[in-house]
Order: C-alpha cells, then sequence, then structure tokens
C-alpha cells in the first residue's frame, strides 16, 4: 500500500472522531483518558485530520502570535472542537488530546523552558517560504529525544545486553496481566498492516511470536547505504513482518515498531541498547486504542532486540530476545542517566517531513 493510499485510508477512519468530539460538547481543555476508543485520537489518525486541514493554509505576513493562533484555531476546527474565545498559556496547549502546536520554516526545532515530555505529542506543522502550511507530522517527545544528535538534549534511558550462550532467549514466557487475556497463539495476518492499531484476536501472544523470530537467528543481510543504521534497521523490521506472516511492510516510525503486535524492535551491534526517554517497565498508558476496554501501557509492550555482528558488508543475526516491558530489566540492566535541563534544540532530518 502506497503512502498516499494509506494516508487517505487513515483519514477516512478518522473522521469518526471528529464527529465524536464535536457531539460530545467537550472542549480542548477537558480530559480524555489515552486510548479512549470514541473521543482519544491516536497519533495516525490526528496526523491525517491535520494535513487534510492544514495543508495549503497560507500564513504569509502574519505576526507570530496572530500566526499561532490561526493555527490553534484551524486545528480546533478539523478536530471537531468549539474554538475557544482565548487560548490558555499552560502546557500542553492541548491538555485534551495531550499535544502541542509548532510552527516550523527550518528544520531547527526550538521547545523553550521546558524539557521534553516523553509521551506528549508534538504537531510539528511544516511551512514553505513563502508562508504556505506544507505537512504536518505528529510524533511523542520520545520520538524527538531519538532525534537529537548533538548530545546535548539529554542523556536518555540505556541498557546494557550482553550476549549468553544460548543463541534464543525468551525472558518471561508469558505477556503482562493486562495483555495477556488479549492475545492469541494464531491469527492470519496475511492481509493485516504492521502498523494497524492491535485488536482482540490479532495479537500473538508471546510465545508465538518468540517462535516465529527465532527463525530470523543466523540470517545474513547487506549493510549498505549512506544511513547504515537505518538501513539496517528497515531490513530487520522487512525480515520480521515477513516472519510474523504479514503479507506487506509498513513502517511510520513510531513506537512500537510493529503497533499491530505491540512489538518494538531492536538491532543490536555493540552491548548499549538505546531507549529513549521511556523506561520499558513504565506504566503511563500507550497511544493506541484501548482493546475490549483495557488500556495498554508502555510496560505491555514487548521487545524483541536482535544482536548482530557486521563483518565484510554483510550484518549477521546472532541472537535474539524477547521480553515484555515490565521485564526488561531484568535481563538487561539499566545504565544510571540523568536528564539535563537546558534549551532544547532538535536538529530534524532533513527528509523528517517526506517520511
Amino acid at each position: 500500500m502506497t503512502r498516499r493510499l494509506m494516508d487517505k485510508r487513515i483519514q477516512s477512519e478518522a473522521q469518526r472522531f471528529t464527529k465524536a468530539i464535536r457531539n460530545s460538547g467537550l472542549s480542548i481543555y477537558d480530559h480524555i483518558a489515552v486510548g479512549h476508543p470514541v473521543l482519544w485520537i491516536p497519533a495516525p489518525e490526528l496526523e491525517a485530520l491535520l494535513n487534510a486541514a492544514l495543508r495549503g493554509m497560507q500564513l504569509s505576513g502574519l505576526p507570530l502570535r496572530t500566526r499561532s493562533k490561526v493555527v490553534k484555531q484551524r486545528v480546533c476546527e478539523a478536530l471537531g472542537y468549539p474554538v475557544p474565545k482565548s487560548f490558555r498559556k499552560g502546557r500542553p496547549r492541548f491538555p485534551g488530546q495531550m499535544f502541542d502546536t509548532y510552527v516550523q520554516k527550518s528544520n531547527n526545532l526550538q521547545i523553550w523552558n521546558e524539557e521534553l515530555s516523553a509521551t506528549r505529542r508534538y504537531v510539528l506543522i511544516r511551512v514553505s517560504a513563502t508562508g504556505l502550511v506544507e505537512r504536518v507530522k505528529v510524533v511523542t517527545g520520545d520520538t524527538l529525544a531519538l532525534l537529537d544528535t548533538t548530545g546535548t538534549l539529554t542523556k536518555k534511558y540505556q541498557a546494557r545486553c550482553v550476549p549468553g550462550e544460548h543463541p534464543t532467549e525468551l525472558v518471561v514466557d508469558s505477556d503482562t496481566a493486562v495483555l495477556a487475556p488479549l492475545v492469541t497463539s494464531r491469527a492470519d495476518l496475511s492481509s493485516a498492516i504492521p502498523i494497524d492499531h492491535p485488536t482482540k484476536g490479532e495479537v500473538l501472544d508471546i510465545k508465538t511470536v518468540f517462535r516465529l523470530l527465532s527463525q530470523l537467528v543466523g540470517r545474513n543481510f547487506g549493510d549498505a547505504g549512506f544511513d547504515q543504521e537505518r538501513n539496517r534497521a528497515a531490513t530487520l523490521h522487512r525480515l520480521a513482518c515477513a516472519a510474523l506472516g504479514y503479507g506487506s511492510f509498513q513502517d511510520d516510525g513510531r513506537f512500537p515498531d510493529m503497533r499491530h503486535q505491540l512489538l518494538e524492535l531492536k538491532l543490536q551491534t555493540s552491548p548499549t541498547i538505546d531507549l529513549g526517554l521511556v523506561r520499558p517497565t513504565s506504566i503511563e498508558p500507550l497511544d493506541v486504542p484501548m482493546i475490549q476496554r483495557t488500556q495498554i501501557r508502555h510496560c505491555d509492550v514487548r521487545y524483541a532486540i536482535f544482536y548482530g555482528i557486521i563483518a565484510n558488508g554483510v550484518v549477521t543475526v546472532t541472537h535474539l530476545f524477547l521480553t515484555t516491558g515490565e521485564a526488561f530489566f531484568n535481563r538487561f540492566p539499566q545504565f544510571q542517566g540523568k536528564v539535563l535541563n537546558e534549551k532544547l534544540q532538535i536538529p530534524l532530518p532533513a527528509d523528517f517531513f517526506e517520511t
């Protein structure tokens, strides 16, 4: 499925959120539980709605404060909220859906007077040199932290992976108590999409995931391209999708990598595992719709840690570890690090708004 078709499909599905919010009478300041099946707008749908509403909007010539206000008014209308007479100065500016908006003419994102919030959504609005809105991206603070290449943003959470004598390790043999009632040992995923939201009856249990992914140990693939780390991760992701039975590969850069399976993939060629701003053991709610009225947490996500070696331009997968976030640090010791308090300037990748 092409990116354009994917966007149209998500946008069509997202319209029900706008209608529900409009009928609810809620304001942008009214609390909504993360994952609420009717009123909480997950990041892919939020991005699709805002792209449809803001793309082509002309902001040229507007003073900065006026521009900010006009954008926020359009955002309210797009999501079905009444436009307030004035916008409060708290953070986030849209607390009901837990996001802030940033209008970007350059790829230098500046966040003033606060640290990144790991689970907050950041709506980044790309504007051309002529003031035309070109694209909207919705990412979490944790994703933004991973984009920082300067080392000045934060000391992110890290853990250590030391392979043992066995090439495969299932760290814990059952899913978390929250997720266990919702998983299955068998599902036909051939027509499913890896980045769709998880649903009951389609999320494979951790033992089945382990059995299917174990076949990737011993696989080789080329380590080519100008961005080798990203290419390695993408290749591994493709292999994992095929191993689990998906008929296609999709990756939208959001956590977890394989949202449909609540599965995060990592390829390690060194012992240090970068975890971003969210500990795997976090009990904070994950930005996915509730499953059977059950709110999924970060610690319910499964982590597939692949270890590999690189020689002569070829990556060889040597080990697989599979664990829940809840049990992550039982196998992988956490490094102790401190978050730095600084003005945040994050250089966005050149292709950030293109992917």
